[in-house]
């Protein structure tokens, strides 16, 4: 009896375990997805686009450490930064790392680099590389960005 409840047991959790890892995969991909979306918009200068990945009430930061809140207020200060120094500009996520919280929170971190920056000056930069720190959050059978940390990375050449 002890071995058929051992074995009923070993069904049900390996059961379970496909289960999540069939939909982790379905979710990481959906992540993927955004992060695709993200650069797309961005590389577009779409503001409005960018900012609809984002949760109403999302945080977002940027390198300098200033933040605005609320999906409204990152389509505000995006369309600044497209209209302005990052006018030419393209954005590719180069690698990304996702760690499921619970089924419907993610951590994400997603390197990225830019080239066709100028600066204020007007100079251009050349490459820039940094690293979206993202908690992603699932709503409507979608993922959205909840928080995004951005932070610039050294450039070693």
């Amino acid at each position: 009896m002890k071995s058929l409840a051992i074995s009923f047991a070993y069904l049900i959790l390996s059961n379970t375990t496909g289960a999540q890892t069939a939909r982790m995969v379905s979710d990481a991909q959906s992540i993927q997805a955004v992060l695709t979306d993200v650069a797309q918009a961005w590389n577009d200068q779409d503001a409005g686009r960018f900012s609809i990945l984002f949760s109403e009430d999302a945080d977002f930061t940027d390198p300098h450490g200033m933040g605005v809140h609320g999906r409204e207020e990152i389509k505000k200060s995006h369309e600044k930064l497209v209209a302005g120094w990052f006018k030419n500009n393209t954005l590719k996520i180069t690698d990304r790392k996702i760690r499921f919280i619970t089924t419907d929170i993610a951590s994400v971190d997603a390197w990225w680099e830019m080239t066709g920056t100028n600066n204020p000056d007007g100079k251009d930069i050349h490459q820039r590389k940094g690293l979206f720190n993202l908690i992603m959050t699932r709503g409507d059978d979608k993922w959205y960005i909840t928080v995004m940390h951005n932070m610039e990375l050294p450039v070693i050449d």
